[in-house]
């Protein structure tokens, strides 16, 4: 819950308490909600001085997830505690027989019924990205160099996104977001998923059409990264829409001394959007495509995923991850593919910074990915058939972002791309398999929290490219406005 949400959560509190006759709500519903109410404003100060830390200590989030409704020392600065407060204050209100909604409160909130009491707790905002830039190769190049749908795509502007998000919490066992992109080319889904909050044995249900669990960069929207553009190798495995379908996902956070959650999740293999690497309406290598739909459990899409995270010490803290995932691929019959993955994010930010600087933070990522092609038989072209294939590729990210000093951060990303097994045309004619490199300089500004400016130059060697090298200078402006859910550590 953002410092807005909480003014208007604060409010509306406020003039219900202030509505209560004292005959019906007795004089200790009213210190309950007064009590409440000092603890909300506590959070909400604390809230101001340390919300970049918010992201930071996701692990303790997590971990006062399985807690459920009990009350959260006042020192955290996540908004758990905060939201179980005023899971509270509803239910103290609740009992209040006569409690009505507050007047003037916004409509641009989902509206919570508890009795004849109001509450409105849904945070909405709309994140607009813009890029504008340029390259030395002409556009139709550019957009091959630049796979991912979210990257800047051409010379001149680019409008990456503009994400209308809405989230907040469905009841005492659910919260639920939606995320709505439009681009030039029309507005789409993006995800739109509930989560539980109070099952029991540490688990986590979410549920929906989400963006796969695999890896980082995958599972987060393109204004949650550090760079402007996807990286090479989450584009090659994944498309450039990243990799997401409806389905379900499980989480199980262990009781082991430190953080360590595992996921197992289950998805369509078939979507839209699903990439070359399952099944859908493209296959990789240039092989025919054979099959597109779900006939049996075999057809879908597995995820397994176990991370870890270790506090070492008030300035550094480590988070490591394995991800594996198992479906079936467009070329029919038996085909499979396996991708295979490990990330690491390593921070450093000591207790005594301002507003978040100084910091460092070293992210990166190796992906691998078997793709077992079925047989192709043409039967009224024998010559146009072919045997079963093993093609290979894997690739890799490593970053760094050093924020120097308030405001100001500059970065350098090295990312690489290869494979293994020729398709048709052969492998290095190919953007989607060729080897390829890319090194990626950034300077960040940002005035606040809401803003953020990043120019960034991306040297490319493409095997696909007839010049085989290829130069690009990127500027991109980001604005968010209104409340946005938290994102992952």
């Amino acid at each position: 819950m953002t410092v807005r949400q909480r003014w208007i959560a604060g409010a509306v509190i406020a003039a219900l308490a202030a509505g209560l006759a004292p005959a019906r709500a007795g004089a200790g519903a009213a210190d309950d909600i007064r009590a409440l109410r000092r603890e909300i404003e506590e959070l909400r100060r604390r809230d101001r001085e340390r919300r970049r830390e918010i992201e930071a200590l996701e692990v303790e989030v997590q971990r006062l997830r399985t807690v459920g409704s009990a009350p959260q020392p006042a020192a955290s600065p996540s908004p758990l505690p905060a939201a179980t407060a005023l899971d509270r204050a509803v239910g103290a209100l609740a009992t209040a027989p006569g409690a009505a909604a507050a007047p003037g409160t916004s409509t641009t909130l989902a509206v919570r019924q508890i009795g004849s009491a109001e509450i409105k707790l849904l945070d909405v905002s709309l994140d607009l990205m813009v890029a504008a830039g340029g390259a030395t190769v002409p556009d139709g190049e550019i957009g091959e160099l630049q796979g991912g749908d979210h990257d800047p795509k051409r010379r001149g502007f680019t409008l990456q996104q503009a994400e209308l998000s809405f989230a907040g919490t469905v009841d005492p066992y659910f919260t639920a977001e939606a995320h709505l992109v439009a681009q030039p080319d029309g507005v789409e889904l993006e995800e739109a998923f509930f989560t539980s909050t109070a099952l029991p044995w540490n688990l986590q249900l979410k549920g929906g059409y989400f963006l796969t669990e695999f890896g980082r960069i995958n599972p987060t929207h393109p204004h949650a990264w550090d760079w402007i553009d996807q990286p090479l190798v989450v584009t090659r495995m994944f498309g450039g829409e990243g990799l997401r379908s409806p389905g379900s996902r499980l989480a199980w956070l262990s009781p082991l001394p430190w953080f360590s959650e595992v996921q197992v999740g289950i998805q369509d293999a078939g979507e839209e959007h699903t990439t070359t690497s399952f099944m859908g309406d493209e296959a990789i290598g240039g092989r025919p495509v054979e099959k597109t739909a779900t006939a049996s459990m075999a057809d879908l899409l597995y995820l397994a995923r176990w991370k870890n995270a270790w506090n070492w010490s008030d300035a550094l803290s480590t988070q490591i991850g394995l991800s594996g995932l198992f479906g079936p691929n467009a070329t029919g019959g038996a085909g499979r593919t396996y991708v295979y993955g490990t990330d690491v994010v390593w921070k450093w930010q000591p207790p005594d910074h301002f507003r978040g600087w100084p910091f460092v933070t070293w992210q990166a990522e190796v992906i691998g990915r078997d793709y077992h092609a079925a047989p192709y038989v043409d039967a009224a072209d024998p010559g146009a058939s072919l045997p079963a294939a093993t093609l290979r590729d894997w690739g890799l990210y490593t970053q760094a972002l050093w924020g120097f000093r308030y405001q100001w951060a500059a970065g350098l990303r090295y990312e690489y791309a290869g494979g293994s097994g020729s398709g048709l045309g052969g492998r290095q004619n190919d953007p989607r398999r060729d080897d390829r490199h890319r090194v990626a300089p950034l300077i960040v500004w940002q005035p606040s929290e809401y803003t953020r400016l990043r120019l960034q130059y991306d040297f490319d060697h493409a095997e696909f490219l007839p010049a085989k090298d290829a130069h690009g200078v990127w500027l991109g402006f980001e604005v968010l406005y209104g409340a946005h859910p938290a994102h992952q550590y």
